[in-house]
């Protein structure tokens, strides 16, 4: 019996998946996350390989004959000759002796999503980002800049409009059930307005800019406030406009969604529709990225024939 594996390396998990040639799930490994660019590489290496022990545990390593990694960071990977021999190191540590094969995080969601070789996936996480997939590889992107320089639509962009959205309140003293609840996670206590202004101006510059993401959540459990429905509908305009930038206004491919604000009350449900309206496609939810990735090692043997995972 062959074995097809897939791994999806993200900044705090990393899963693996060991499936057979017809789809069956023989064994999942979970470990930390493997992104090079926000751990030490050797650490993400050593994660991978973890996640891949785990996943083949009772297993011949040996009858592995393909194998992807989907990840964030991936070009580090493969532009980094020093990093790149530490995940081939881990790869084999883990008895494969199938090559490497690494890839965005992007394509493996896309196949996890859609067993068509062309479409768009749009990601909207923490950050960002909007990718081209031609023949299952990503061939461009728009947006993922981060978030000084965009992440527009994203659980940071969201949280930072939610305090920029409070500080407006107090401006006016109009504060509102969405600005009430950023001052309380803000822990800014009750006051005068002006001197509440300066505390969460304070709390909001006190830790990484990244850390505004945490506000997300307010938003998105305050749709019915008016503020906050206003920037949960520039959100999606904005995400739906970054996948439209990917794609010919002709192009009826599929457009596959990921990240935590596709799963997020009001938001999702309002961004897969509008998304569907505004380029006549279907619109699916990226699932697990290692079940995409393991399916993408199984094209490359069977071709566009390779059984989805059961």
């Amino acid at each position: 019996m062959s074995f097809v594996v897939g791994l999806d390396a993200g900044g705090t998990s990393t899963r693996a998946l060991v499936l057979d040639l017809d789809g069956t799930r023989l064994g999942a490994g979970v470990a930390g996350g493997a992104n090079p660019n926000s751990l030490p590489p050797a650490v993400a290496a050593t994660h991978v390989r973890q996640a891949l022990t785990a996943a083949l545990d009772g297993l011949n390593p040996a009858r592995v004959e393909a194998g992807v990694l989907g990840m964030a960071g991936s070009s580090k990977v493969l532009s980094d000759p020093a990093v790149g021999e530490l995940f081939e190191a881990a790869w084999s540590g883990a008895g494969l002796r199938c090559p490497l094969r690494v890839v965005t995080d992007c394509e493996a969601a896309f196949a996890s999503g859609s067993d068509t070789p062309d479409g768009t996936v749009l990601v909207a996480g923490t950050g960002s980002i909007a990718a081209r997939i031609e023949d299952h590889a990503l061939v461009s992107t728009s947006g993922g800049h981060g978030w000084l320089l965009g992440d527009e639509g994203s659980a940071f962009w969201l949280g930072r409009e939610a305090v920029r959205a409070t500080l407006l309140a107090l401006e006016r003293d109009e504060v509102d059930d969405l600005a009430a609840a950023v001052l309380r996670r803000a822990e800014v206590p009750d006051g005068p307005p002006r001197e509440r202004w300066r505390r969460l101006i304070t709390a909001a510059n006190a830790g990484p800019p990244i850390d505004l993401a945490g506000y997300a959540p307010l938003v998105t459990a305050h749709a019915h406030v008016p503020s906050a429905n206003r920037v949960i509908d520039e959100a999606v305009r904005l995400l739906v406009d970054l996948a439209g930038s990917t794609r010919e206004r002709a192009d009826t491919t599929p457009v596959v969604v990921m990240g935590s604000l596709v799963h997020a009350p009001a938001l999702g449900s309002r961004l897969k529709r509008q998304l569907a309206a505004r380029t006549g496609a279907p619109v699916r939810t990226a699932t697990e990225g290692a079940a995409g990735a393991a399916w993408l090692a199984a094209v490359r043997l069977l071709g566009e024939a390779a059984p989805r995972p059961a």
